[in-house]
């Protein structure tokens, strides 16, 4: 089997995983990873932008858009104006969307761990080869 087939079929096993993971805390993936880099961001810097967001994550700008408005109605994040640009709005997490957050967090890191168990010492590598790949094809 070629290289492009097998890491389909690993994705997609990974992905069934991260489903399940999330599947209590009723976030999708994309809801999860934005979350996720909202909380990671703002810890950096003020709060994102949608755009900063968007950047950060590797995802469409206006999907961004759309999944952020989906947070914001269930009260995990709030929207709000940017001082110096009134056409954006900074993203911050609600201490709803903190204590969302840390279960899936908790989670996924399990999953995360369990799932990639299989490559034991050989992870360090494994982990270099697809961080040089997506550097590479961005």
């Amino acid at each position: 089997m070629s290289i492009g087939p097998l890491l389909w079929q690993v994705t997609l096993a990974w992905q069934r995983a991260v489903r399940a993971a999330l599947e209590p805390h009723d976030l999708t993936h994309v809801q999860f990873v934005l979350l996720t880099t909202v909380w990671s961001l703002g810890a950096q810097e003020e709060p994102p932008t949608q755009q900063r967001i968007a950047e950060h994550a590797g995802t469409d700008v206006q999907m961004t858009g759309q999944v952020l408005r989906r947070l914001a109605a269930r009260q995990l994040i709030s929207r709000e104006l940017d001082d110096q640009d009134p056409r954006a709005r900074r993203i911050v997490l609600t201490d709803t969307g903190r204590a969302v957050l840390a279960g899936a967090r908790s989670d996924m890191a399990t999953t995360d761990a369990g799932f990639f168990a299989t490559l034991g010492v050989d992870s360090p590598v494994f982990l270099r080869g697809l961080t040089a790949l997506r550097d590479t094809h961005r």
